[in-house]
């Protein structure tokens, strides 16, 4: 069974239906309304809407109320990206029209088409026969391959992310926006934001990075274990394509009771899921590369990473705009995350 959850609209994400209604009659070719709306549950950072109509089904995706950090809740870039892979081997919805004008409903928003799938967010996929697990995964690192081969000046996207130093923008990124929502002093969080920055790759050339590729993230189609859209761009860049492998990569790691549902932990031959190693090599295969040097870096600097985005949607928790009430269910997972990453540190630093 699907995870995919609809609630009212919830209190402070509320907006001016009838103003929506009269913009997309405007922007929005074929609209006719008007529309009945409901709240996806997920979107932690951005509030995501199903607007139906008698004839069909749309979504919106807005910023969040309240002030909000600076270059996050990009939604504009959000829709460029999926505009511009619409016709590439990646799988994405259709983008039907990006507003900016805050006057509308108070925040920047866009509209796109609803893609029919399921929804899973448990790793392990436990609602699924065991022989299609290993199915679906393998797809998922076929789509990945797909996103990092496509070449960003193809689709207009060349000016989609600051030239070189990939990495050290992100760790910087992520370090300040990190201590912006800092509620405690986490001290591998701080050794991290000082062993990442001395340890970085090499540079590579750009391709489009997803940022946030996971299970949670994508639609399988509604009878096949296959990928039919790929979802939430907010994060999306030019940069080194294994940050996004060494992100769903995460999963592997850390304790089966923080991730209930998720694969860290199990005997993954008798689930019928692929070992982190064998997920890498079909990405290599797909991609067309052979190997992965410094692999334990990647996973290091995505907790890192995720420590800081999820420090952020506790904070917005906290302060009452988070996009989900589950946003405090995240306290301590900051902590969790980055002293993992920290054991691995002196795990790498020992190799």
């Amino acid at each position: 069974m699907s995870e995919v959850e609809l609630t009212p609209i919830r209190p402070g994400h509320e907006f001016d239906v009838d103003q929506v209604d009269r913009y997309m009659r405007e922007h929005v070719s074929g609209y006719r309304g008007p529309f009945a709306v409901q709240q996806f549950e997920g979107g932690q950072s951005n509030p995501t809407f199903l607007l139906e109509t008698s004839t069909r089904h749309y979504v919106m995706r807005k910023q969040p109320p309240g002030n909000l950090l600076p270059s996050a809740h990009a939604v504009d870039r959000e829709f460029r990206v999926m505009a511009a892979l619409h016709d590439t081997d990646v799988p994405v919805p259709e983008m039907l029209a990006l507003c900016e004008d805050t006057n509308v409903v108070g925040t920047k928003f866009y509209i796109m088409s609803m893609v029919e799938g399921r929804l899973y967010t448990k790793t392990a996929l436990p609602d699924l026969p065991k022989d299609q697990r290993s199915l679906v995964y393998h797809d998922m690192a076929r789509i990945l391959a797909s996103l990092h081969r496509v070449d960003p000046t193809a689709v207009g996207l060349e000016s989609f992310g600051r030239p070189g130093n990939y990495y050290a923008r992100q760790v910087s990124r992520w370090s300040r926006q990190y201590q912006a929502s800092e509620t405690e002093t986490i001290n591998a969080m701080n050794h991290l934001i000082e062993w990442l920055p001395a340890h970085l790759p090499d540079e590579t050339p750009p391709v489009i990075v997803h940022g946030d590729f996971r299970l949670g993230n994508v639609l399988l189609h509604e009878t096949e274990p296959t990928v039919v859209a790929v979802l939430d761009w907010e994060l999306s860049t030019l940069g080194d394509g294994l940050a996004d492998l060494g992100y769903w990569c995460q999963e592997y790691y850390g304790e089966r009771s923080e991730k209930p549902g998720g694969i860290a932990g199990m005997d993954l031959d008798s689930i019928g899921i692929p070992n982190e190693q064998d997920l890498i090599k079909s990405y290599c295969h797909y991609y067309g590369r052979d190997k992965i040097e410094n692999w334990l870096f990647y996973v290091i600097y995505n907790l890192f990473r995720s420590a800081g985005i999820i420090q952020g949607v506790y904070k917005r928790g906290l302060n009452g705009n988070a996009s989900s009430d589950m946003a405090l269910e995240y306290e301590g997972v900051a902590r969790k995350r980055s002293e993992l990453a920290w054991q691995l540190v002196e795990e790498f630093s020992a190799n």
